[in-house]
């Protein structure tokens, strides 16, 4: 669609959605409101020279530093709204000032979220023949991108600035959408410079840029022409990246405090598993363990006084030893979360397929860290479902693995809310953003676009959802078994995660095969 057509509807849909989250601005926030405030306060009243070493609160600042100078800016802003907000003293304050401006915060730093999809949009390719409005690729990305339902709950209810760090990676994908390869490597060594998380889809940008940008020619078949490498080219992507990580950490090399920031980077002392088991391998894996070893008590094979105690299970973040099976190291989910990726790493080396070859390898990149990565948090899901809705209004296969992907990723954030009032607000969100992207794909590829045993398990998706959100509150097993709700959920959510990435493999093979035969 045309930049001009888009000019009257965009906007509108921008200022729909900013207004939504103003009206959650009362809503329940989680630690992470006090987690920021504390940030704020650390900021405000510390020298740098000891950001990364306070610890008065349980809410240490483990983001990287242009995050913290992020944090620092907006506390200059917030003397202003409240001042005993930045006091670090002040643990756990809340005032109605500080909510409104921490919330405001939020939607204010959300337009750089806005700006990106309005460019994502723009890089959609269209088919030809005339449609009305609503069903127009742009129009229909634009919807899924700004009233995303996992983005509205988890930035603007339990709080957070995703929206903000998601829109230097979707600015970043359409500058390589756009040939402007050296402008996307800017945008993405920025975002790793504020959240280190984006470092899951990192190798797609390295062995993309390497040999997308840094070798200029190809065969005739799509191979490498190895004679065409740019040395300048890899010079000017180095100093790019060097540059910033030189902005980021340099006045912490330089007074040789290095080795703390990272230690708060990468905690691996907190397990592998978060407090809420995100939807993956790993709570397959501890569920297995946990019913083998169940099995093997009932069979009196193993003594349940040897047993490790249920702390996986305790809603906790710490480490923990699985009972029967061998418990997993952050090596062992270092090497799997690399073999899961490398067949898409290489082939974007061998044919990268432009832009859009470079975004299947990145959504890949994201679900292979998120299914086998250390520590992960449920809300990482969004760093494949932002990106794929690009590949969704394009692709009728694409669509289909979106539906599931959305469906049973946005699901499984639902024990983010878990306050009654709430409850009718994730429902419905959830409900609206699904029915319109069932119905906006579905008109917009022209027919169904999911098969019938993916229709049947999302349908059972409902019914885990009845038991978990209606049932189970009524029951008598809510006080002895509070954490079966959240294992109900990972469980059955992480089956189609592992399906979705399962199916974008098997649709990045087939374009290999496909290619072959031309």
């Amino acid at each position: 669609m045309a930049a001009a057509d888009s000019c009257s509807w965009f906007p509108a849909l921008a200022l729909g959605v900013s207004l939504l989250k103003c009206l959650f601005i009362n809503a329940y926030h989680s630690t992470d409101f006090e987690v920021h405030r504390n940030w704020l306060a650390i900021t405000h009243s510390l020298p740098v020279s000891r950001w990364y070493h306070e610890n008065s609160s349980a809410w240490t600042l483990d983001y990287p530093p242009l995050f913290a100078w992020l944090q620092c800016g907006l506390a200059a802003a917030a003397r202003h709204a409240d001042s005993n907000m930045l006091r670090l003293e002040n643990l756990n304050y809340v005032s109605r000032q500080a909510v409104l401006f921490q919330r405001l915060s939020v939607v204010c730093t959300d337009l750089l979220f806005i700006y990106a999809a309005r460019e994502c949009c723009r890089c959609v390719q269209e088919p030809k023949g005339p449609r009305d409005l609503l069903s127009r690729p742009p129009f229909v990305l634009a919807v899924l991108l700004l009233w995303n339902f996992g983005l509205l709950i988890v930035d603007h209810i339990h709080f957070q600035y995703n929206g903000f760090l998601f829109g230097f990676l979707l600015l970043s994908i359409a500058k390589h959408l756009q040939h402007r390869h050296l402008q996307g490597a800017l945008l993405f060594s920025v975002l790793l410079n504020l959240k280190h998380i984006y470092l899951y889809v990192a190798p797609a940008y390295g062995v993309y840029l390497l040999r997308s940008y840094c070798f200029t020619q190809d065969h005739s078949d799509g191979s490498i022409r190895w004679r065409s490498f740019s040395p300048l080219r890899l010079l000017a992507l180095g100093s790019i990246v060097a540059s910033v990580c030189a902005l980021s950490f340099g006045p912490f090399i330089a007074m040789g405090q290095l080795p703390q920031v990272l230690t708060r980077l990468f905690p691996f002392k907190r397990g592998l598993c978060h407090a809420y088991w995100a939807p993956n391998v790993w709570a397959l894996y501890n569920v297995l363990d946990k019913s083998l070893a169940l099995l093997g008590v009932r069979l009196k094979l193993l003594e349940e006084a040897e047993l490790p105690p249920a702390s996986m299970t305790g809603g906790l973040v710490q480490e923990f030893q699985h009972s029967v099976l061998p418990s997993v190291s952050p090596s062992v989910t270092l090497l799997c979360s690399l073999l899961s990726i490398l067949p898409a790493l290489a082939s974007i080396w061998r044919r990268p397929r432009g832009g859009r070859g470079f975004l299947r390898c990145l959504l890949l990149c994201a679900l292979g860290s998120f299914l086998f990565g250390w520590h992960v948090h449920e809300k990482a899901i969004l760093l494949a479902i932002l990106p794929l809705s690009f590949l969704a209004v394009e692709s009728r296969e694409d669509a289909g693995i979106f539906l599931i992907l959305t469906t049973t990723g946005h699901y499984s954030l639902f024990p983010l809310l878990f306050t009654p009032a709430e409850l009718p607000i994730k429902v419905f969100l959830m409900l609206m953003f699904t029915i319109y992207s069932f119905t906006a794909l579905s008109k917009l590829h022209s027919g169904g676009v999911l098969r019938p045993l993916e229709s049947v398990y999302l349908l059972g998706l409902g019914v885990v959802a009845v038991a978990c959100e209606a049932a189970f509150p009524l029951s008598p097993w809510t006080n002895k078994l509070p954490f079966l709700p959240l294992l109900a959920t990972s469980v059955y959510c992480s089956v189609g995660v592992c399906y979705s990435f399962l199916r974008l493999y098997a649709s990045l093979l087939r374009r290999e095969e496909k290619h072959k035969q031309l």
